[in-house]
């Protein structure tokens, strides 16, 4: 039976459209209803006439797909946190200061400035609220980490989530709305006043029984580094891991090892089945098989602090273990698509996850694309089997995640065979013994030869990683990839592995015809980068950075040197790639420009205002003492902009000025970029 020929696999294409159906159009929770009742009468009234049975017509066939097009619209209004009317969102007088009292959730990754984490409101000025924020608290001598469960007092501003403030970054925003998260609160301990309650719910005893073995760990003497290593492959804590093992494990094409995942999931999944291998196939004993597999599936989630990754990846293999156990490896497809519909039925903001949509993309690639790579060649010795096992399973992965991955992250490790050959084995046997180490700790008793080989494997896999990643040669940035040639690339490579699996006709004209569609794709992409022509004002608090696109070349202008792995040279780059371009040239901002027939002057603290005459465009950067009002009578401009570069204070003085002259004012601190 062909994968989509199942019922299962059009209901969950429905059931996503449905959901992306909600997300984009944003249907009233009404209409919802009302929808989803119109679908339920079709359903059941197209269900009584094929006789009472679940019979394919075609009447009964679209009824069904319409109801579950329809139960993916509400499902993602009802996932939406702000239908509850007690939401902080609603509050009218949202941004004025309020007192919250908060929960803490989540432990997060800390900036250089503050300590994050995950919370809930319960409480603004003693009325009753919900929602999650991020809570920011500024780094001092003297932070506290709180226990997850904690109660806290502050007395503070809510900050609504912003869209980025340069063009083609990250949008955090968003990103923090398909998590329900529409807000932070930014404070410091002195604001912050701790409560002795505490929440005692499944978070807080999994903070806690993470905490006491990695207190413990150290007590013992296991190495910093390499404890935050360990720690994010078994404990799924990622926030004590430097900055520049992170890059080193990116660079290599590896960082997925540092986020309990799919991957994590199902070495657990391997050990447990191999321990249970010796077990009769009976059905007592596959019961039990199926038991112990879950059992120790979602144990080694609670462990890592059931974060949506480790969760999703549970679920999968949960069913994927069920699946494999009942003998319905020949519908392993159908397996999958059945974990999706019901993980998304119960989360499905995880539709808009990069992990997620990485993780079922890489198993389906697996299970369709390495059985056909492993039957090039048939090792006869049983190690070399082993190595080119992993090595397939490795490329079916990286030629179905290759697309999304460029499309994200904009780079491909070229050396990623090489790190995974070493990886998945090392990894597997870090994870094998350092779970070993962490349960001995419990008990306080840690054998030191078993944690001094975990130590010394894990600094031997930060080595290995660190030199793939010091040969940049091999890793490939700045790839630009629009969502065209996204979906042009995946139909150029699903039309080569159906032709690899049967050489005919239709199949090799359906791959001619997806290789056209990729080179128009990629011509387009072309054409339109080459026909922009604009000038980019950036948003950049410590500097003024202006960038001249004339086709695919870029000059910046700069007020100083910018630095490699900067915020700007970052800022600067996701523009270049997004739009095909490559930085020609890099000066320092000049006090006159003449672009499109337009005179653009620059003020700033060296300009004497008082000689400058007639100008379309008056850019005011680095905060100068100037009598805007007669600058304006006299160049008499279209616009003034102000970066960010300039105190705030004059800033708000000089948007009065402009309104009252009738001279349109942008400021990139308030509305972002200005794209003339």
């Amino acid at each position: 039976m062909k994968i989509h020929e199942f019922p299962i696999v059009k209901i969950t294409i429905f059931f996503i459209i449905g959901l992306l159906t909600g997300y984009y159009l944003e249907i009233d929770l009404t209409y919802s209803a009302i929808i989803q009742i119109v679908s339920i009468l079709v359903f059941c009234i197209s269900f009584y006439f094929s006789n009472k049975k679940f019979t394919q017509t075609n009447t009964f066939g679209a009824s069904t797909l319409f109801l579950f097009f329809c139960i993916g619209i509400t499902t993602n209004i009802l996932n939406d946190n702000r239908i509850n009317k007690e939401h902080y969102t609603h509050q009218s007088s949202i941004l004025e200061r309020h007192n919250f009292v908060i929960i803490t959730r989540e432990k997060l990754k800390t900036t250089l400035k503050n300590q994050r984490c995950l919370a809930e409101i319960i409480k603004i000025d003693n009325k009753k609220s919900s929602g999650k924020i991020i809570l920011n608290i500024k780094k001092e001598e003297k932070n506290n980490d709180f226990v997850s469960g904690t109660k806290l007092y502050i007395s503070g501003f809510l900050t609504p989530t912003q869209k980025p403030n340069n063009p083609n970054q990250f949008d955090y925003s968003t990103y923090l709305k398909h998590k329900n998260i529409y807000a932070q609160i930014y404070t410091t301990s002195e604001k912050t006043k701790i409560s002795n309650e505490v929440q005692k719910d499944i978070y807080h005893y999994i903070f806690k029984f993470r905490e006491k073995i990695i207190t413990k760990l150290k007590a013992s003497g296991f190495n910093h580094e390499e404890l935050s290593v360990l720690s994010a492959l078994i404990l799924g804590q990622q926030q004590d891991i430097s900055p520049e093992i992170q890059k080193d494990y990116q660079f290599a094409g590896a960082v997925h090892i540092l986020s309990v995942s799919g991957m994590h999931v199902g070495f657990i999944m391997l050990f447990i089945s191999f321990l249970l291998k010796h077990l009769p196939n009976n059905k007592k004993s596959n019961f039990i098989r199926i038991i112990i597999t879950l059992l120790s599936l979602w144990m080694f989630s609670l462990i890592a602090g059931l974060s949506p990754s480790v969760v999703r990846s549970a679920a999968m293999f949960s069913f994927v273990a069920i699946g494999s156990v009942i003998n319905r490896q020949n519908n392993m497809f159908h397996t999958i698509i059945v974990s999706l519909l019901i993980i998304l039925l119960i989360e499905p903001g995880f539709i808009f996850d990069i992990g997620f949509q990485l993780s079922y993309l890489a198993l389906f690639f697996i299970i369709w694309l390495q059985p056909i790579l492993k039957k090039l060649w048939t090792p006869k010795n049983k190690i070399i089997t082993f190595f080119w096992d992993i090595l397939t399973i490795s490329i079916a992965a990286q030629i179905g995640t290759l697309p999304l991955s460029i499309y994200y992250f904009h780079q491909f490790p070229g050396l990623f065979f090489i790190t995974n050959l070493v990886l998945v084995p090392t990894v597997f046997i870090i994870m094998i013994l350092g779970s070993l180490l962490m349960l001995f700790s419990l008990i306080d008793f840690i054998p030191i030869y078993l944690l001094k080989t975990v130590e010394i494997s894990v600094f031997i896999m930060n080595s290995f990683i660190k030199e793939i990643a010091s040969i940049e040669s091999f890793v490939l940035k700045n790839i630009p990839l629009t969502f065209t040639l996204l979906l042009a690339s995946y139909l150029v490579i699903t039309a080569t592995i159906l032709l690899c699996k049967k050489l005919n006709y239709a199949r090799t004209l359906t791959l001619l015809v997806s290789c056209i569609i990729f080179q128009i794709s990629l011509i387009e992409a072309n054409w339109e980068s080459k026909s922009q022509d604009n000038l980019i004002i950036f948003n950049s608090k410590k500097k003024s950075i202006l960038s001249f696109k004339k086709g695919n070349e870029l000059e910046i202008a700069c007020d100083t040197t910018i630095t490699e792995d900067s915020f700007e040279r970052n800022t600067i780059q996701s523009y270049a790639t997004a739009n095909y371009s490559t930085i020609t040239k890099t000066d320092l901002i000049k006090n006159c420009y003449f672009y499109k027939n337009k005179k653009i002057i620059v003020i700033d603290k060296e300009v004497i205002s008082k000689f400058i005459t007639k100008a379309d465009v008056v850019i005011i950067r680095n905060s100068p003492k100037i009598n805007l009002a007669r600058l304006l009578q006299k160049a008499k401009p279209e616009i003034v902009i102000a970066d960010a570069s300039n105190y705030k204070s004059y800033v708000v003085l000089w948007k009065e000025t402009c309104r009252n002259k009738n001279i349109p004012f942008h400021s990139t601190h308030e509305k972002g970029y200005y794209k003339l």
